[in-house]
């Protein structure tokens, strides 16, 4: 569904399939995932609007708490924020 090149419509119908057939399985251990595509409906068919993605936030997000961790007793805040803008600015 994804790497097809589906419009917002298109993969609406196609999850709602999906949901349907993952549903009349039976299998119980699917329903952790169902809730949860449930709650994110509208988050997950945005990606169809523009095909973007926020995995380049994440990242950076991701390593601003790998450098942050690795200076846990830094008591000058302006050097911190001096040295993350240094090496991810």
């Amino acid at each position: 569904m994804y790497n097809s090149n589906n419009d917002k419509n298109v993969a609406m119908l196609k999850l709602a399939h999906w949901y349907r057939k993952v549903e009349e399985s039976g299998f119980k251990n699917f329903n952790i995932v169902l809730k949860t595509i449930t709650i994110n409906y509208n988050s997950i068919l945005n990606y169809f609007n523009n095909r973007s993605t926020n995995a380049s936030a994440e990242s950076f997000n991701a390593k601003i708490k790998a450098f942050r961790s690795q200076f846990r007793k830094v008591r000058k805040i302006d050097f911190f924020l001096f040295r993350l803008s240094n090496l991810f600015g």
